[in-house]
């Protein structure tokens, strides 16, 4: 027989059989149908109003320092009237976002009653604090009402009062709040997240940065206890980031060492640094520890991890996004830098380039170099395609971020097809840097390829060059007479890299000034690649130019015997380079620039000059105006017709836009002041 209840009356519940519990419509009364209970009074009403003083907050607050802006624009929002005030404080984990929270809220116990923290990184953890509201309201109902039924009894508190603050941390999702934020209109909330999107139309957001350097270093002596004088270099290599600072100096005053010597520790240790509290302190209140939850929720998009990871190894400011296409689709791409800035984890910019905080990119490297090579090789695909001189700047940077934080040791195939480019970029800048960045591209070559490989020989050439740079013209055949014979082992006597490896050391053998030597292997060189190539091929063009450039040389010493043929050759030349190859191809550009002096060494400096503006005009359409290496052309011409063809009218005609766009491409740096310095008595004539 089935049993039956009926009941009457808004409050009235009915309950037939063995049902251990019960409640009513509006969530106010419990009751067991096995075992009698007897409800207090306060369960059939809620609270005309709280306690007095009601406060729930956290004891962080007393590490706080600095945030005055942030705190002002908190009193700002706060001071709105009628309806619900929603502020979210969004930002990298660990960088003081529940300190400034507690801190707020601790001096507005005054304003507001409750002010009531919550722990509100899942929903669970939501639905206790509003449970633990409820008790805290009507401690009377503590073991009358379930859990479930104190949330919701909190809620219904909070929907028909005003006056409140609810301080929700560490919110994972907007849409984990967004039915309560819907419910409760009369109060305040104060979030915080790692989210920085999706929070429009929910909440007023307020993004948090890393403390300034002074305010690290007060944070650092604070909580180590001392004065904490040289604290200031360790705060700076945590970036200001306020976990990282209290991690650090809790460490240092328990294990009794200074700032210098912790951050020696952590340059040999990071891994272990990150992840170490101190001793009574939450492990989960780690450097290490808040950012793996974060790449965690991150799961369900692996290539987020990968863009992070690879990231880490480059500079942690103006990383074009275009550096990480090859790694995925345009979607695929574009969701895992979407969902790495939507958690805070990296920071978007208007002008297409990324930013991550430093010490997230030393946490990344902290799990191995196992993504260093991924870097590597993207970042030396990237510097295939560099638009001008400003790009080859960013570029040179992350080069160099990566080269300081990996290990000789360690390099593969990917650090020497990064670091040959850069070193070739570096040679005319900084030679002795241009020698050790190909030394250790040639090693890494060597070691991942073998020493034939086509990758080897091409660095090989390329420390080649930065020893000539640096005036060590012998140390620089030696390493072309070495691609020379690799390349024969490798292709044969006949192969058109062949012919290339040979131009190259006739041409160091030129700069060493041994052009005499040098003109006899060279004109054989010439002939064999024209039989063997054909005229018109390029390599062919080069290994005459090769033998040409040899005459110039020898013009430039002996102008009435060598002069007039080294002219002839490179006209000659020149006319079929422009046939074969195009006006403005770079063999064409090299040839121009050897006549110009060949035609000066013939006392043609007219004609020189002539030649040196096409040649500067060809460079302008081939690599762009705003090319680094078009403006030192430039300026090199201005030079030549100011002292050389004493024509200073034209000279100070291109100097004044040269100058201009040396400005706008560096801005005032010593280079372009000395420039205009240099320049001076031209522009002032």
């Amino acid at each position: 027989m089935t049993a039956s209840a009926e009941a009457s009356g808004d409050r009235s519940i009915a309950a037939g059989g063995s049902i251990r519990q019960a409640i009513s419509g509006d969530g106010s009364v419990g009751m067991y149908a096995e075992t009698a209970l007897t409800l207090p009074a306060e369960a059939f009403a809620m609270p005309e109003a709280a306690p007095d003083g009601l406060v729930n907050l956290p004891e962080r607050a007393g590490l706080f320092v600095g945030r005055e802006r942030e705190l002002a624009l908190l009193d700002e929002a706060f001071q709105a009237t009628g309806g619900v005030v929603v502020q979210a404080v969004h930002g990298l984990g660990g960088i003081g976002k529940s300190t400034l929270a507690a801190r707020w809220a601790a001096e507005r116990t005054d304003v507001f009653n409750p002010v009531w923290w919550i722990n509100a990184e899942t929903t669970a953890e939501l639905d206790a604090g509003l449970a633990d509201l409820a008790i805290a309201l009507q401690p009377a109902l503590r073991d009358v009402l379930s859990r479930e039924a104190l949330r919701e009894r909190a809620v219904r508190w909070l929907a028909a009062h005003e006056g409140w603050l609810l301080v929700l941390d560490n919110v994972s999702s907007p849409t984990d709040v967004k039915a309560l934020l819907a419910r409760a209109t009369g109060g305040r909330f104060l979030i915080t997240t790692r989210r920085a999107t999706g929070w429009h139309g929910i909440a007023e957001p307020l993004s948090l940065d890393v403390l300034e350097l002074a305010e690290a270093t007060e944070l650092f002596a604070r909580v180590q206890g001392g004065a904490a004088a040289d604290a200031e270099g360790l705060c700076r290599e945590l970036g200001c980031l306020p976990l990282a600072v209290e991690q650090a100096a809790a460490y240092c005053a328990e294990a009794g060492i200074t700032a210098d010597e912790y951050a020696e520790l952590l340059a040999r240790y990071p891994e272990r640094m990150f992840a170490s509290a101190a001793e009574g302190g939450s492990s989960e209140r780690t450097v290490a520890r808040v950012w793996r939850v974060t790449l965690d929720r991150l799961a369900d998009t692996p290539l987020a991890g990968v863009v992070l990871r690879t990231v880490a190894w480059w500079a942690p400011d103006g990383i074009p996004r275009a550096y990480l296409e090859p790694l995925g689709s345009p979607p695929e791409v574009t969701d895992a830098i979407r969902r790495l800035a939507a958690h805070s984890m990296i920071s978007l910019h208007d002008d297409g380039t990324i930013s991550v905080h430093r010490l997230v990119q030393a946490v990344a490297r902290s799990e191995g170099e196992v993504y260093a090579d991924r870097a590597a090789r993207l970042l030396a695909g990237a510097g295939l395609h560099l638009g001008d001189a400003a790009d080859e700047e960013r570029w040179l940077t992350h080069l160099e971020a990566l080269a300081s934080c990996t290990r000789p040791e360690n390099d593969a195939e990917g650090a020497a097809m990064l670091f040959w480019p850069g070193g070739i970029r570096y040679a005319h800048r900084d030679a002795v840097h241009a020698i050790r960045l190909s030394e250790r591209a040639l090693a890494a070559a060597e070691r991942a390829c073998g020493s034939r490989h086509a990758l080897t020989v091409a660095v090989r050439a390329g420390l080649a060059q930065a020893c000539r740079a640096a005036g060590d013209g012998e140390r620089a055949i030696e390493l072309l007479e070495r691609n020379v014979t690799e390349h024969v082992r490798a292709f044969g006597r006949r192969d058109p890299r062949t012919f290339e490896a040979r131009n190259e050391v006739i041409e160091q053998l030129v700069r060493s000034g041994r052009a005499r030597s040098a003109l006899a292997p060279a004109a054989r060189n010439a002939r064999k690649a024209e039989r063997v190539l054909g005229r018109d091929a390029q390599q062919a063009i080069l290994a005459r130019a090769a033998w040409a450039s040899a005459l110039g040389e020898l013009a430039k010493t002996d102008p009435a015997r060598f002069a007039k043929p080294a002219c002839d050759a490179m006209e000659g030349l020149l006319r079929r380079a422009v046939a074969a190859t195009g006006r403005d191809s770079g063999v064409c550009g090299s040839i121009r620039i050897m006549l110009v002096w060949a035609r000066r060494s013939a006392g043609d400096i007219a004609g020189a000059a002539a030649l040196y503006e096409e040649f500067v005009e060809s460079e302008i359409r081939r690599r762009g105006p705003a090319d680094r290496i078009v403006l030192e052309s430039r300026t090199l011409l201005v030079r030549f017709l100011w002292n050389m063809a004493a024509d200073p009218a034209r000279a100070r005609e291109i100097a004044v836009p040269l100058l201009a766009d040396w400005e706008r491409l560096l801005g005032d740096t010593p280079y372009v002041r000395g420039l205009r310095q240099e320049f001076a008595p031209l522009l002032a004539a």
